[in-house]
């Protein structure tokens, strides 16, 4: 029965979703990979690292002048927006992020960035402008005016000066996580993600930063990274993980991670390039693991994920991204498997939107005709892919199978 024919295509992606799910079978790692990549981040990036520069910024709350280290994208173009990364205690973390970023960016797990970092070098800016008062935890004069720096002269250059997304990142260490912690308990937050390494904590932060993501009305990421040596804030730490961990909301990705090797300074690096794998999940193609247990087990129309994934990526991120085409095979396969297929009918306008010109479209056109039972429709739909441009793994050879198959049950 044609209406109930397998493509061998499809056939093949249940046996070999690896096949389709290709970028991720290239891009898996051992753990020996994992080491290996470190050693790539630093000699793949070291010229874009290079190409970093610094500017003599004018602080009206600090009364006196700053150096802000900046890195823009290699191909950065005015007309598109880039998500930003503020960096604290630059001097060491700053060039680590660069790395990470642009590892991360051509490896196509996250997008271009822009990345401003400040440094601390001097030990006397680190106790000045991360000093909290021990009675109360609240931010001492010197730090409220950091803060401000920050929020009302830093971010806003960015923003005038850059093509800046709605999407900001919070990198902070030891006392300058803690800082970045009090981004969180204003109305709304500037930032939309935060990595807070092995914090040092002010008097109850451990109960205020919980209680600041359970209550704030935006999308939150925060990744929080400890080590698991002891240190004198460590059990402190951990309850603010328990607390946090519990927060059912939606809008709070939380993510926290425990190192067993490294120590307070080492931590750093493992930090890093796993938080921006925790934020960026959502740039990144839909995953076999991402396909059976969301996918597979939504009770929402298979194609909402898709729309959903994507209109989350311009909200944040602040452009339209045009649709993977492993995504496109991933829908196409659970539009089949649960029978969906007006899922399979939004699809094929997709495809024909985006590649006018390749027979994708129309073919999943025709397959949702057939099995609708308009087979003359369907009919007409492979013809017209049969006069169209081969895409990735769909030939003219398969169009042209659909067309013999139907004209000699049907007779046309």
């Amino acid at each position: 029965d044609v209406y109930k024919r397998q493509p061998l295509w499809l056939w093949f992606l249940e046996q070999y979703p690896s096949c389709f799910f290709r970028y991720f079978t290239v891009h898996g790692t051992s753990s020996i990979m994992k080491h290996l990549a470190l050693i790539l981040v630093l000699f793949l990036t070291a010229p874009a690292i290079a190409q970093s520069q610094t500017e003599s910024f004018e602080s009206y709350y600090l009364q006196e002048e700053r150096t802000l280290r900046i890195s823009l994208p290699e191909d950065y173009d005015a007309e598109k927006t880039y998500p930003l990364i503020l960096v604290l205690d630059a001097e060491y973390l700053f060039d680590m992020v660069v790395a990470n970023a642009r590892f991360y960016h051509r490896a196509d797990r996250m997008p271009s960035s822009i990345i401003v970092g400040i440094d601390h070098e001097e030990e006397y800016l680190r106790e000045r402008d991360f000093s909290f008062d021990p009675d109360n935890g609240y931010l001492t004069p010197d730090s409220d005016a950091f803060y401000s720096f920050l929020e009302k002269e830093v971010l806003p250059y960015c923003d005038k000066n850059f093509s800046v997304a709605p999407f900001k990142m919070f990198i902070g260490y030891d006392s300058s996580a803690a800082l970045g912690n009090f981004f969180l308990y204003g109305d709304r937050s500037p930032f939309t993600a935060f990595l807070s390494i092995s914090p040092v904590l002010p008097t109850d932060m451990e109960n205020l930063v919980p209680s600041r993501l359970l209550d704030l009305p935006q999308q939150i990421f925060y990744n929080l990274v400890l080590e698991k040596e002891p240190t004198s804030d460590r059990q402190r730490v951990l309850q603010m993980n328990q607390s946090t961990a519990s927060i059912q909301r939606d809008g709070l990705q939380y993510y926290f991670d425990q190192y067993e090797s490294p120590d307070h300074t080492t931590v750093v690096a493992y930090g890093i390039g796993k938080s921006f794998d925790n934020v960026f999940k959502l740039f990144r193609p839909i995953t076999p693991m991402e396909y059976k247990k969301e996918i597979l087990t939504s009770t929402e129309p298979v194609i909402q994920y898709l729309y959903h994934k994507y209109e989350m990526i311009e909200e944040l991120l602040g452009f339209q991204k045009p649709y993977e085409l492993n995504d496109i095979m991933a829908i196409y396969s659970a539009s089949h498997k649960k029978e969906d297929f007006e899922s399979l009918r939004d699809l094929a306008e997709i495809c024909k939107k985006q590649w006018p010109e390749q027979m994708l479209g129309d073919y999943l056109q025709g397959e949702y005709f057939e099995y609708m039972g308009e087979v003359r429709k369907a009919l007409r739909a492979f013809e017209k892919a049969y006069q169209k441009n081969e895409i990735d793994f769909l030939t003219k050879e398969a169009a042209y199978d659909k067309i013999a198959a139907i004209k000699d049950d049907f007779g046309y």
